[in-house]
């Protein structure tokens, strides 16, 4: 409805949950990290090329590094690993910002991503926690994560600041650029999960 988006923040998250599946059928944690980002980028590239200079920042997690793309059971009805499935979706993630930053090139459009960091956030709601070590876990959380605020930074500098002007395609943390695994620049496996991708949320036959 807006006549110009001048940034598109994919930041939705889900963590660890019990399997479920979104309501198009797909296992939860790949459909709300991945894949309604990639329908919801999709449906709004048009406006955003329209209103060039823009941006897109997409919320990964450094947790990718323990997940690979499953082509085989992309869906986990096979199999279900809750921690691996988060894992996979946040790879996803780094493999949808390197084929779009490719895709967009030309266009004045910038894609990038970032890894906030453990942030005191209800992510880890899934998470279960014996009742008498919750306070001990809060107390050590006010420690050791960082606060929404805190947290929030990465995203605020790519979406705002003119150091990332033109750039596109990289990953960050703590607001400088951030080198990646070899499985998060696989150009050949962003290929592959974008054309899957678009198949599967019905932007392709």
């Amino acid at each position: 409805e807006e006549p110009k988006i001048d940034v598109l923040v994919n930041n939705a998250g889900i963590y660890q949950c019990p399997y479920t599946k979104t309501e198009d059928g797909f296992e939860m944690q790949l459909g709300v990290n991945h894949l309604g980002h990639f329908l919801l980028t999709h449906l709004l590239l048009d406006l955003l090329k329209a209103s060039s200079p823009s941006r897109i920042v997409v919320v990964s997690s450094k947790l990718y590094k323990y997940g690979h793309i499953n082509f085989d059971d992309l869906n986990s009805e096979t199999n279900y690993n809750k921690a691996f499935c988060y894992s996979q979706s946040k790879l996803a993630n780094l493999l949808f910002t390197l084929e779009l930053a490719h895709q967009l090139e030309g266009t004045e459009v910038t894609v990038n991503a970032l890894t906030p960091g453990m942030v005191r956030t209800r992510l880890g709601r899934h998470i279960q926690i014996p009742l008498l070590a919750k306070p001990l876990f809060h107390l050590a959380s006010l420690v050791f994560l960082r606060s929404p605020l805190e947290g929030s930074q990465t995203p605020l500098y790519l979406a705002c600041s003119p150091e990332v002007e033109g750039v596109s395609g990289k990953c960050f943390a703590n607001c400088e650029e951030e080198e990646l695994m070899a499985k998060a620049t696989d150009k050949q496996a962003a290929k592959k999960l974008w054309n899957i991708s678009r198949r599967m949320v019905g932007l392709a036959e």
